[in-house]
């Protein structure tokens, strides 16, 4: 398979913005004109409860999965396969479908890390519960759970370019939570 097709097609289901067909289907919303106007999972659950939470990251996470799954098919690298994800990820936080107003990819990176190496899933668990009672932030201790991927990769033999390649997806999750993580830290107030 060509890996600029795969790339492209990673990034236009990272379109599907799960949150929005959520609302509208069942408030008759748009999740971009709600809340902090972020199309993800958080702000869903926050305005709508558990439900609007649970079906927005479900529906999120499931592209990253079948990113994954996809290129892992048609025989593609590890590497090559993460930076699907990134392509993914990417269509979420800046989907061109939507005039690039998304969310912040983290459903997106889970489900697709997940579906790579389902091991990842104690690893950011773990992660998330050594960070959380220093941090006070469930932003700041979930992101910097993810840093202990590429160390578990590291460990687990991986090549160098798959330790980089979600390395470099690792960061652009940061980035795109940037003001988020400023704020919090600012703060210190950790659940908001």
């Amino acid at each position: 398979m060509n890996v600029f097709i795969y790339l492209l097609a990673a990034y236009i289901v990272g379109n599907f913005i799960s949150g929005y067909f959520v609302l509208k289907i069942f408030v008759k919303k748009d999740i971009r004109e709600e809340g902090s106007g972020n199309a993800g999972a958080r702000n869903a659950g926050r305005i709508y409860g558990k439900k609007a939470f649970i079906l927005t990251f479900f529906g999120d996470a499931l592209k990253g999965a079948i990113v994954i799954l996809a290129g892992r098919a048609f025989g593609l690298s590890g590497d090559i396969l993460l930076l699907g994800l990134g392509a993914s990820v990417l269509g979420h936080i800046k989907p061109v479908c939507f005039g690039l107003k998304g969310g912040k990819g983290i459903s997106t990176f889970i489900g697709g890390i997940l579906a790579y190496e389902p091991f990842t899933a104690l690893i950011i668990i773990g992660g998330f519960l050594l960070l959380y009672p220093f941090a006070k932030s469930f932003t700041v201790a979930g992101l910097g759970a993810f840093l202990f991927i590429p160390a578990f990769f590291l460990w687990s033999m991986e090549t160098g370019m798959v330790i980089f390649a979600v390395l470099l997806l690792i960061l652009g999750l940061i980035l795109a939570h940037k003001d988020n993580i400023i704020e919090r830290l600012g703060h210190h107030d950790g659940n908001k």
